[in-house]
């Protein structure tokens, strides 16, 4: 039995090619916004709640920061928020999920970096009522005083303070407060100052940004005081230059971050002033890179 021919398809009317021309004249203007919105976004990496850095609450001064460069920019500063743990860079900037870190040591090698917009370094920090003074890691007195020091990563990797106290036998009267701590309270990196202020320990070793900040806002007064007589220990760094970050390959974004640094300085150095971060002369260029451990 011969196959029965299928019919000719009936011809389009112009009532329906006029409605498919509008149909993708909308989606093209549709893609066209799109890319016109991606171009002018600063997509920024940053922990959700980790002060005087970053928070969801913009209240951190990378966020600041970040409004500083978008407006120099003329663009619209967007966040992709990820806890800055093993893994960070991976899963964001070379996810492509954004474009920038705003603090990281510069020549960092897992970004290139632009030039560094602050430096500052590791202090301690006592309660002020106390006048205990102290500022060499040095000091005979810390090997009878209650330190606190900070550790770093799921691995509890040692800052340079406390390989200096272990260098000179001072373990046992050290009590170490991970940066990681409980994501679920504000600010877990906080809980080594505020073992201070609260007598928990007599003095703290720390990072000089988290450290001004927190004795800044503490209801004890604080007093911090930048660690002193380091070059005995010349493998460890107490001093860093930080800058931005972007991914490797991306010259063009690096360039416009460095001229807007260059621009804005007394603005970011004020900025920071306000959020107590204890600055040191700045360098241009770091004697020393900072090494991480693979990002994996």
């Amino acid at each position: 039995m011969p196959r029965s021919e299928s019919p000719a398809p009936a011809a389009a009317s112009p009532a329906r090619l006029h409605a498919l021309a509008l149909v993708l004249a909308c989606a093209a203007a549709m893609f066209v916004s799109a890319a016109v919105a991606a171009a002018g976004t600063l997509r920024v990496c940053a922990d959700p709640n980790n002060l005087p850095f970053s928070n969801r609450a913009l209240a951190g001064y990378e966020n600041k920061l970040a409004d500083i460069l978008g407006s120099a920019l003329n663009e619209t500063v967007a966040y992709t928020w990820h806890a800055q743990r093993r893994g960070f860079f991976r899963d964001t900037l070379d996810a492509n999920k954004c474009d920038v870190v705003i603090s990281v040591p510069q020549r960092l090698s897992l970004v290139e970096t632009t030039r560094p917009y602050y430096r500052s370094g590791y202090v301690f920090v006592s309660r002020t009522e106390r006048h205990i003074d102290l500022r060499s890691i040095r000091d005979p007195r810390l090997h009878h005083l209650t330190v606190g020091v900070e550790t770093i990563g799921n691995e509890g990797f040692n800052t340079p303070p406390e390989h200096a106290l272990a260098a000179q036998g001072i373990a046992d009267n050290v009590v170490r407060y991970s940066v990681y701590g409980n994501d679920k309270k504000p600010n877990p990196p906080a809980r080594v100052i505020t073992a201070v202020a609260k007598g928990d320990v007599d003095i703290a070793a720390a990072w000089g940004p988290l450290a001004g900040y927190f004795a800044k806002h503490s209801a004890v007064p604080l007093t911090v005081t930048p660690i002193i007589d380091t070059a005995s220990f010349p493998s460890l760094q107490f001093q860093y230059d930080i800058a931005m970050g972007v991914r490797k390959g991306d010259g063009a974004l690096r360039a416009k971050l460095d001229s807007i640094v260059a621009e804005k300085r007394p603005q970011i150095e004020s900025l920071l002033e306000s959020y107590g971060i204890p600055l040191i002369p700045h360098r241009e260029q770091s004697s020393l890179e900072m090494k991480m451990q693979p990002d994996n």
